[in-house]
């Protein structure tokens, strides 16, 4: 369902001038304030073309009030039925120093030049948080900074083609910062791509290192799947004990994720490694200690410990099929405890996550974790898989990731998300995401749509409350077509659905994209 705002008069008034100083404005700019005024735009009601308390800059006949709020009657509107550039601005004074946070409820059509929130001439660099695209749920976003010259403008920045339009509503400037502390990926593609032919490349195309490259963009945390014999050998204990002492050579953070089987564990697929299978439930406890303690402790013995762990991949309908199966919580339960148990013998300050699919699913996620604290499951945080073209709109998303966060108290992060650079192969294996029709409205298969949403999905993990979200894994930033280096371990000529959401293009060259790594 598509809103669209009907105001359509543009004033002619000379063009917002990017990055113009506040100190250039017009004299009549509003009085300043130490606290924020009408940060609901329920003052004057509908139609106010400035809305009282705020001041208004360029076209500024697309800048007005509306009924239709978030938390009240009316919200701030940005639209005009020509191209347009407008800034609603309010300039505060007398702020003690220290850090603040902007918080404001937000909805976008999505095509604009640029669209964000921003905090400057605070005595410290400009801070923005773009809107990210919603055109029906509201979506709450964060903007943190620090205010050093006792002085901050808060500022709502449009520069849109015709008929794009945002939504603002109940904004608030408050003491406190944000941000997050995991900008990571999943890189366990990586060992078999090279050892297969596979070359990565600096934006600019000096062969390099992938790891260095990544870490160069601002990635901090690595994330390596573990299978327990898989048929190809990678993926291993060994190659995860090689890959890890890379990993940390860069100085980044380590996530182990325990698939407990051969090959790829899923939503719809938990298959018992062929040594495990015909064990009991019993057995099965053990041997899920004993894995995790094996290799978690030669990580530790190589100067490599594990600072994340996970105990299963995607576990919506458990793990260890059947006898770990959601129709069996007790025995779920003690499997996963098993795990549990083996990361703290191995080190007391690893993290434990369970990791769900269910990136929009707010009753699907309840259901999984009030039936695991029913029966004792122990666990640090949680790990959300969130693909937009799967897993619902943005607004679901949060709706979803705040909820779990404040439900049980404990961290949140996105264990998995990616997005499209392109939708052509790069080999004979039809991508899983090949159509437009497959995109989520407002961000195309671009590099800089694929930039764009990795950012957004960001912002909202940092907008969850009370400093309980740490981060995103992008999935898989080194999984390139390398021929031999496809989905199936058991098949060589197995190809790669997937080349398409790397975060290498297919002149091996590193895309603009890795820009996200550097998200606050």
């Amino acid at each position: 369902m598509k809103f669209h705002p009907r105001r359509t008069i543009r004033a002619l008034l000379l063009p917002l001038a990017a990055g113009l100083a506040l100190t250039a404005l017009p004299a009549q700019t509003a009085q300043a304030a130490s606290t924020l005024t009408n940060g609901g735009f329920e003052s004057g009601g509908s139609g106010a073309a400035t809305p009282a308390g705020w001041s208004e800059y360029g076209d500024t006949g697309a800048s007005y009030t509306e009924s239709g709020g978030h938390g009240g009657s009316y919200r701030l509107s940005h639209y005009s039925a020509s191209a347009y550039k407008v800034e609603t601005y309010q300039y505060l004074s007398g702020l003690a120093d220290g850090n603040y946070t902007l918080t404001a409820w937000v909805r976008s059509s999505g095509g604009q030049n640029a669209a964000y929130l921003a905090l400057k001439n605070c005595g410290s660099p400009e801070q923005r948080t773009d809107l990210p695209v919603s055109s029906s749920g509201w979506i709450r976003i964060v903007t943190p900074v620090k205010v050093t010259g006792n002085q901050c403008t808060i500022s709502v920045n449009s520069d849109a083609n015709a008929g794009n339009w945002i939504n603002v509503d109940d904004v608030t400037f408050t003491s406190g910062t944000t941000g997050t502390t995991v900008h990571g990926a999943d890189i366990s593609s990586l060992a078999k791509s090279e050892a297969k032919g596979g070359v990565y490349r600096t934006g600019s195309g000096t062969a390099g290192d992938a790891l260095a490259i990544l870490r160069s963009s601002g990635m901090n945390y690595a994330r390596l799947k573990v299978w327990v014999n898989p048929a190809d050998g990678y993926n291993d204990k060994a190659h995860v004990l090689a890959m890890a002492k890379r990993v940390k050579a860069q100085g980044m953070k380590l996530l182990v994720d325990f698939h407990y089987s051969d090959t790829w564990a899923d939503p719809g697929a938990q298959t018992k490694p062929a040594a495990w299978a015909g064990h009991s439930y019993s057995r099965l406890k053990t041997d899920v200690y004993n894995h995790t303690y094996a290799v978690l402790s030669a990580l530790k013995a190589q100067g490599t410990t594990a600072d994340m762990v996970q105990v299963g991949n995607e576990i919506n309908g458990g793990m260890l099929w059947s006898e770990g199966s959601t129709d069996n919580w007790s025995q779920l339960a003690g499997l996963i405890n098993s795990g549990y148990d083996a990361v703290k013998a191995v080190n007391s300050a690893t993290l434990v996550a369970l990791h769900l699919a269910k990136g929009g699913d707010k009753a699907g996620t309840e259901w999984w974790f009030d039936n695991a604290l029913a029966n004792g499951v122990r666990f640090d945080a949680i790990g959300l898989s969130y693909y937009g073209y799967w897993h619902g709109p943005l607004a679901d998303f949060q709706t979803t990731l705040d909820d779990a966060a404040a439900r049980y108290g404990k961290p949140v992060f996105v264990a998995e998300t990616a997005y499209p650079f392109r939708l052509d192969s790069d080999d004979p294996l039809t991508n899983q995401i090949d159509t437009t029709g497959e995109l989520v409205p407002g961000y195309p298969a671009t590099a800089a749509g694929q930039a764009r949403w990795m950012n957004d999905v960001a912002s909202i993990v940092e907008a969850v409350p009370n400093g309980r979200g740490l981060g995103v894994f992008y999935w898989e930033a080194t999984w390139t077509a390398v021929p031999g280096n496809g989905w199936d371990p058991a098949d060589a000529t197995s190809g790669n659905g997937w080349e398409n959401q790397a975060l290498f293009g297919y002149d091996d060259r590193a895309l603009p994209s890795l820009s996200w790594f550097s998200h606050r």
